[in-house]
């Protein structure tokens, strides 16, 4: 199993920093390679670039009530979160699909709807 992650790249879990510039407020973001390009993917499905949709996320963020106190943490949930809805067939691979043009309200209300799936970690093996 630690093959597979081991012999990654290792240029994907190299950290770098992003500067930019949100509401006139210059800030930096540092995070590992994978997640920037993650990020890259998701905000170009939209026709944006990096720097846009990072505003973007903070904004609407901000406008939902949320405490953005570690907001790199939260463009890496939002990362994870992206792929996840691949994953399960929510958000399509095909990336000409803008994100913009799903329907986020019956994605949301199908993933509340599903059964919890209980944990199955062989308590044995750790």
């Amino acid at each position: 199993m630690c093959k597979l992650f081991i012999n990654a790249d290792p240029e994907q879990w190299v950290s770098k920093t992003h500067s930019l510039r949100i509401d006139g407020m210059v800030t930096s973001v540092r995070m590992e390679n994978a997640f920037w390009h993650v990020l890259a993917e998701l905000a170009e499905r939209d026709g944006m670039n990096l720097p846009q949709m990072i505003t973007r996320l903070y904004h609407e963020s901000i406008d939902a009530g949320h405490d953005l106190g570690n907001f790199t943490s939260f463009l890496r949930v939002c990362a994870l979160r992206y792929l996840e809805l691949q994953l399960s067939g929510d958000v399509p691979r095909d990336t000409r699909v803008p994100i913009a043009s799903l329907d986020a309200d019956r994605i949301l209300n199908a993933k509340r709807n599903e059964p919890v799936v209980p944990d199955v970690v062989n308590k044995s093996t750790h």
